[in-house]
């Protein structure tokens, strides 16, 4: 892990605590420096995340791969047809082989306690619609400033999520 880069450890995205926040902020800061040195896009360079959405061309996953990408990573779409009521062996066996596929999986449009599950299946983390305008991560976008357009910072925000994560 590059040195500028903290780690969050185990955190809980849909609940920040502040000191997790604070490291999520320092990190979107450390890569904008970076990045004015074009030097992000081997962040993330050999990462592979899965995108279980039912459109690529919604906002949150255009906007989910568009972070990734600038940092390197690959990123696949795969159409989900999970649910609650599958059985739960069929559910267990999907997270795994999600988890031994991707180094970190982005979930939309699924039920909490469906993307909790393949959390604690898949081995990697698995985060709940980070790219969506109303996850708590998107508060910490405007706390960047506004010298950049507010899409930028919440992209910061979202790189930062994904390298405090991965790294």
């Amino acid at each position: 892990m590059p040195s500028f880069i903290q780690p969050l450890q185990g955190p809980r995205l849909n609940r920040l605590s502040p000191a997790d926040a604070d490291i999520l902020l320092a990190n979107a800061r450390q890569l904008l420096g970076i990045a004015e040195a074009s030097q992000t896009a081997n962040l993330l360079r050999g990462k592979k995340l899965g995108l279980l959405c039912e459109s690529e061309e919604d906002v949150d996953a255009l906007r989910f791969r568009r972070a990734a990408a600038e940092l390197g990573a690959h990123v696949a779409h795969i159409r989900p047809s999970l649910s609650e009521p599958s059985a739960p062996r069929v559910l267990q066996r999907t997270a795994r082989v999600l988890g031994r596929l991707y180094d970190a999986i982005e979930c939309q449009g699924l039920a909490t306690d469906l993307v909790r599950f393949l959390g604690d299946e898949a081995g990697v983390p698995v985060y709940d619609a980070i790219a969506s305008a109303t996850h708590p991560t998107a508060a910490l976008a405007p706390l960047l400033g506004d010298e950049r357009p507010a899409e930028e910072n919440r992209s910061l925000i979202l790189q930062a999520v994904l390298v405090s994560t991965l790294l």
